[in-house]
């Protein structure tokens, strides 16, 4: 049985672990940043082993044990499984089984889509492992039985955006054929169920009707943290911004440039991890 966390409000000043596959998870830091500028935090970002979206859940699952294993080393107070893979395959299993609120990307991300939808009609793309699990399926079927659900997987997505090709004729013509299934199926919502796929946002929205909305996980993923922070009196208020720590399970060439596009500031604060 978990214990209850008694800590003052506004005084627990111990750090957010955040963990994706790679880099993605930063479009979600950006935003518990913007949202919450006083907390610190620690992200985790596992590129040795990326992709997750192509491996088995039970290697996932193994993956996410092994990144909250090292994140709570730094003593973190929450964590946030900011990686659409990990969310579906370990999401359960790091919430049950650790004694700190955990937050996952695909719960906050289809809450979005379900207020945001007016015809009911909602498109997914994803890895293959999340498409597989159909966790984004059996939430938005709970938060909207009526709803009809439509998936699609788009591997070749992230190791673009982990490339840095986000633009260009190659990526628009991969952009293109991964989307043209999902047009007759006549959605007026799209959530881009990986944390990679923002920064390909503005080629998706080209290849849709401009009516259909994108739902991103970063920020409806912040306001749930910033929600369960407060609920749990684990809120950290201060005039002095937060710190951010980067740890990496290897450093791509491309690793600042491609990062600080995600982040939208400097990386400053970036060490290698070989073994966690």
């Amino acid at each position: 049985m978990k214990k209850k966390l008694k800590v003052r409000a506004g005084k627990e000043s111990r750090p957010i672990g955040v963990f994706d596959s790679g880099l993605g998870g930063l479009t979600v830091v950006r935003e518990i940043r913007r949202l919450l500028p006083s907390e610190s935090i620690i992200y985790f970002g596992d590129i040795a082993r990326l992709p997750y979206g192509i491996k088995s859940k039970e290697q996932i699952l193994s993956f996410s044990i092994q990144n909250t294993l090292f994140l709570l080393k730094h003593k973190i107070k929450a964590l946030v499984v900011a990686c659409n893979s990990s969310s579906s395959a370990a999401y359960s299993f790091l919430k049950s089984h650790f004694n700190l609120p955990v937050v996952d990307v695909i719960g906050p991300a289809a809450s979005a889509a379900a207020e945001l939808t007016q015809s009911g009609r909602i498109a997914v793309i994803a890895t293959q492992s999340t498409i597989a699990s159909r966790a984004y399926e059996k939430t938005l079927k709970r938060l909207k039985s009526s709803a009809k659900i439509f998936q699609s997987a788009c591997p070749l997505f992230v190791p673009l955006v982990e490339e840095g090709w986000v633009d260009g004729k190659i990526t628009e013509d991969i952009v293109r054929v991964y989307l043209e299934p999902l047009k007759r199926y006549r959605a007026d919502t799209l959530i881009l169920g990986c944390t990679h796929y923002p920064l390909l946002k503005n080629i998706i929205q080209r290849n849709l009707d401009a009516k259909v909305q994108l739902v991103d996980s970063a920020l409806p993923t912040a306001q749930k943290l910033a929600s369960i922070l407060e609920k749990n009196e684990l809120c950290y208020h201060s005039s002095r911004r937060g710190k951010l720590k980067i740890f990496v399970s290897d450093l791509p060439r491309n690793f600042v440039r491609i990062g600080e596009r995600f982040l939208g500031e400097k990386l400053n604060d970036v060490k290698v991890v070989r073994e966690i």
